[in-house]
């Protein structure tokens, strides 16, 4: 599978599955302002946020059928692998889906693009995350997603199927809801009120989505010098709360009570909420330092794109509708100092 192509020859085509996720809908932007064609994949085959973006084809499967998945993503060379199925459906859907799209990317002889996350390490994760540092699953999803991305190296072992993994924090800005920064952070912030899950002075990994599906595209071009399995560490932002907090008061343009999140309250909450249970599993996170190491990505790649924290937080505060922001979208791209 050839991921580069000429100018002068056809532009190259992605397909994105799960395209009305947040980083799916950044990814799809990104490619598209790099002169791919994007096939956008979701499973009614609609995606407002895409549709009127020349360039891009909407197509419809349920990722969980097989021939339905190869079907629309044909003509692709990369398969940006989105999907991510609620948290409690984890355990029955996320094999299943992982296999499906190794078959369609065999099928096509295309690249599979994975975001990968942090829960690989499990709960006693050391505080700077490599791409060698060791894999300690010690819960469910931890252990679901070590098993995601084995089926990934055995597929590339084999000859298969070429994988690229590119292993974020928590995701944050972009114009879709469903993260810690906004189902909690930001929740109350219009009221006056930052909430931080844990302890305020405990960094953080996070990444600015239009950051990360900018850096998709970048390791996307240089796939051709990767070898069959390749595993990169997206350095993003790593942001205690206090700095995230003095951010989030300078967009706002006043100060914020904070607010806190103890685990305990997950825990309560998990006693008749299936999702609560799940959302506690992972709280280790915010109460454990840690950040990404992004250098050997950007060995490969080159300096990044890398928006500074008070313009990330707040475009994605813009976006969210809690401050007026002109130019929210998309971000300024600027290239992190060597």
């Amino acid at each position: 599978m050839t991921a580069s192509k000429s100018r002068n020859q056809p532009a190259r085509t992605v397909a994105v599955l799960g395209a009305n996720g947040r980083l799916a809908r950044e990814a799809a932007r990104a490619f598209h302002r790099a002169g791919w064609h994007v096939i956008a994949i979701t499973r009614s085959g609609k995606c407002d946020a895409l549709a009127r973006l020349e360039g891009i084809t909407l197509r419809a499967a349920d990722a969980l059928d097989r021939q339905a998945l190869i079907a629309a993503t044909a003509g692709a060379d990369v398969i940006f692998n989105s999907l991510n199925p609620l948290y409690t459906d984890w355990q029955e859907m996320a094999l299943p889906m992982a296999e499906n799209v190794l078959a369609a990317a065999e099928k096509h002889h295309a690249l599979h693009l994975f975001p990968g996350n942090v829960y690989n390490f499990g709960s006693d994760l050391p505080e700077i995350l490599k791409p060698e540092t060791p894999q300690r699953p010690d819960h469910r999803k931890a252990n679901i997603r070590c098993g995601m991305e084995a089926l990934f190296a055995q597929a590339a072992a084999s000859g298969s199927v070429k994988t690229v993994i590119l292993r974020a924090g928590d995701f944050f800005g972009g114009d879709g809801t469903g993260s810690w920064f906004d189902l909690v952070i930001a929740k109350r912030i219009s009221k006056g009120i930052f909430t931080w899950p844990g302890k305020a002075d405990i960094p953080h990994a996070w990444a600015y989505l239009p950051d990360l599906a900018e850096a998709f595209v970048r390791i996307a071009d240089k796939a051709d010098s990767l070898p069959a399995f390749s595993l990169f560490h997206f350095g993003g932002h790593t942001v205690t709360g206090l700095e995230m907090q003095a951010a989030a008061e300078k967009a706002m343009g006043r100060k914020l009570k904070r607010a806190a999140l103890p685990g305990i309250v997950l825990s309560i909450a998990g006693l008749f909420s299936a999702m609560m249970r799940e959302t506690k599993a992972v709280f280790y996170l915010w109460q454990k330092p840690h950040r990404m190491d992004g250098s050997v990505l950007e060995a490969v790649t080159g300096p990044l794109p890398h928006t500074p924290l008070d313009r990330a937080v707040r475009d994605a505060l813009a976006a969210l509708g809690h401050v007026k922001n002109n130019a929210a979208h998309p971000s300024v791209l600027e290239a992190r100092p060597a």
